[in-house]
């Protein structure tokens, strides 16, 4: 899939030492916890997620690299789970430190939302730290509003508004194209 600055490619086992650099920085970390992956931990889960669904068949995991369409490096992730038959998929985006500030969470979490929508994806979502401010301003962008609950960690759940098969992506066709 490519957009008018990116390439999203499935991601495998072998893109691990590249973004082991792009996800590198501690700062990324501060609201959705953890710490930056050693190549061998990026590794063993990459290898996990190609697989691309859960062990037990109740989740599709669609896992791809964002790559500058100029020079192919990548910047970020773009990441949905599909659960309920295909009906609702839960998305997450995140943009190296280097990269980000730069519209390419936007534009990687709007082609991710535009797929799911053509595969037939009916309620999407996203779960969001209230502090986290710019993935909230990347929410909004591709199309989901807080609903005013939280999960279980104290996220805020986000969803898309108005009737389903809408999203602000549909506003913005120029923004996806999607190429075989």
């Amino acid at each position: 899939m490519t957009t008018a600055r990116l390439v999203l490619k499935p991601l495998t086992e072998c893109d691990a030492e590249e973004m082991v650099g792009v996800l590198g920085a501690p700062e990324l970390y501060t609201f959705i916890g953890g710490e930056p992956p050693t190549l061998e931990a990026l590794r063993a889960r990459y290898a996990r997620l190609a697989v691309g669904h859960s062990p037990d068949g109740s989740q599709e995991w669609v896992n791809w690299i964002a790559r500058r369409a100029e020079d192919g490096v990548a910047v970020g992730t773009v990441q949905a789970t599909v659960t309920d038959g295909g009906r609702h998929a839960d998305v997450a985006w995140v943009v190296g430190a280097a990269w980000q500030g730069r519209g390419y969470a936007v534009e990687a979490a709007s082609a991710l939302v535009a797929w799911l929508r053509e595969c037939g994806v009916a309620e999407i979502g996203a779960n969001i730290h209230p502090g986290h401010t710019a993935s909230a301003r990347v929410a909004e962008r591709i199309g989901l509003a807080p609903t005013g609950e939280l999960d279980d960690e104290g996220e805020q759940l986000w969803r898309a508004q108005g009737a389903p098969g809408r999203t602000t992506v549909d506003e913005h066709p120029e923004r996806t194209e999607k190429t075989r």
